[in-house]
């Protein structure tokens, strides 16, 4: 049964891939569909087994962080001279290394290791802030982004006590100006549009969704299904992340431009 699941589930998933990502002479999009499909297959393994989150354990961490060690394949399959010439997909590589790591430490959070896991994720952050660069500055995203995350803050500030009071402020802030960098990048008005940016874009705004929905989980009140939208929004936002490091030449060429 699990089995048949998992070959429905992967079937469907590459013709969905092949639609998005097949070659297009019209916007130069290159094929990174086949590269994917590794990810692809390791998401409908975590989804299929959907292992119990309270018996933690290290094949546990092995499932939840298999899609993220295939996105480093995916990036690496580039080539290492591909990472050493382009800054911002070496950064990419290593936020996934520290969302790994992260995610692991969620496995036991129960156990004391929420921090643990919340400062990997600061970390990663930082590192895909740094990636996506100052330019364009986008003052009006910015704006618009410090609502949001001032907002989320004043839903989740009366559930929160000691330490977590500045801590989950700290990293609202830390994923809100990676969103804020990422969204800034995307200017669709212009010819310096590209789907790299576009991917960037909308990882963010999925990251910001999956992460708020722990926060609220976490600290509010149980979200219906907070499991599986929780791990779609992320797997989702780590894979076009990841893609948005491909043609980062064309990015950083882009970005001196303006």
């Amino acid at each position: 049964m699990l089995s048949e699941r998992y070959f429905i589930l992967t079937v469907s998933l590459v013709r969905i891939l092949r639609i998005f990502f097949k070659p297009s002479d019209d916007n130069e999009v290159k094929s990174e569909g086949p590269k994917l499909v590794p990810f692809f297959k390791a998401t409908c393994v975590y989804f299929v087994l959907w292992l119990p989150t309270s018996s933690p354990s290290w094949f546990s961490a092995l499932i939840k962080c298999l899609p993220i060690f295939c996105l480093w394949v995916f990036l690496l399959a580039h080539g290492f001279s591909f990472l050493g010439a382009h800054s911002s997909a070496r950064k990419i590589l290593a936020g996934l290394i520290f969302s790994a790591l992260g995610d692991a430490f969620l496995i036991w959070q129960e156990q004391g290791y929420f921090v643990h896991g919340l400062l990997m994720f600061a970390i990663t952050h930082i590192l895909y802030s740094s990636a996506f660069g100052m330019k364009p500055l986008n003052v009006r995203a910015g704006l618009v982004i410090t609502a949001v995350s001032s907002l989320s803050y004043m839903l989740l500030y009366p559930y929160l006590s000691g330490p977590f009071t500045y801590l989950v402020a700290v990293y609202i802030a830390l994923i809100g100006f990676m969103g804020w960098r990422a969204i800034a990048g995307l200017q669709l008005t212009n010819d310096l549009w590209t789907w790299t940016k576009l991917s960037a874009c909308l990882g963010a705004v999925l990251f910001m969704v999956s992460d708020l929905t722990i926060a609220v989980n976490k600290f509010c009140f149980p979200v219906p299904h907070s499991r599986a939208i929780i791990m779609a929004t992320y797997y989702a936002a780590q894979m076009l992340i990841a893609l948005s490091a491909v043609e980062c030449q064309d990015v950083e060429v882009a970005r001196k431009r303006t």
